[in-house]
């Protein structure tokens, strides 16, 4: 059993931002993997289902937690407590602004860099849970993240956007079976990012 979790804040004026992502990954599995109906649990939306692998299906609920970002713990730590889960069965998309637009990279424990999503998580459920980090760029200087990642992508940033979240959920048996450096791989083989801006990797590099 697994808990994917995407991270985002509720309501639709919210529902095209950049910090939304989490979201947007999580629709595009339930869809592809045909999950279940919509319901209110956990302080989320949930849905139901299972991914089929080489090593057969795997359990699996998808989660939206409705909490507004910086309380996405709760609901976490919630729904691995009913299921009698490790920090290792769960599995966070979320935005990550340290790195460029469009790549991707798979990773377990570590801090939350600024992230007050992750660091809600964290604070619930400890470190050692997997993150699935979505590149969203960065504004340039600190002052504008917050704004930045609750602005909308822009119409130019659709293609790349919409290819990583169709690689994240086509590319899902790999993280099911807990094959994460294969599940990153075959994810920016899917859907490679645009050409990074090269004053932005240091940065990035940095975030690794």
């Amino acid at each position: 059993m697994l808990i994917l979790a995407g991270l985002g804040n509720p309501g639709a004026k919210y529902a095209g931002n950049r910090h939304n992502i989490g979201f947007m990954a999580i629709d595009a599995i339930a869809d592809r993997w045909r999950f279940g109906p919509e319901r209110n649990k956990f302080q989320a939306v949930v849905r139901e289902g299972s991914i089929e692998t080489p090593e057969g299906p795997v359990k699996a609920l998808l989660l939206k937690p409705q909490t507004f970002m910086n309380e996405s713990g709760r609901s976490v730590g919630e729904a691995m407590k009913f299921y009698k889960l490790k920090p290792a069965d769960v599995a966070v998309f979320y935005d990550e602004i340290d790195m460029a637009p469009g790549r991707f990279r798979v990773k377990t424990g570590g801090g939350a860099a600024g992230h007050n999503g992750i660091r809600s998580i964290t604070s619930a459920i400890g470190p050692d849970f997997r993150r699935a980090r979505m590149g969203v760029g960065h504004p340039g200087v600190k002052e504008l993240v917050h704004g930045y990642v609750l602005s909308d992508f822009a119409k130019a940033e659709q293609p790349w956007l919409k290819a990583l979240i169709d690689a994240c959920a086509d590319a899902l048996p790999f993280l099911a079976m807990g094959e994460d450096d294969r599940y990153q791989a075959e994810v920016m083989r899917l859907a490679p990012a645009p050409k990074a801006d090269p004053r932005k990797l240091g940065r990035e590099a940095a975030a690794d």
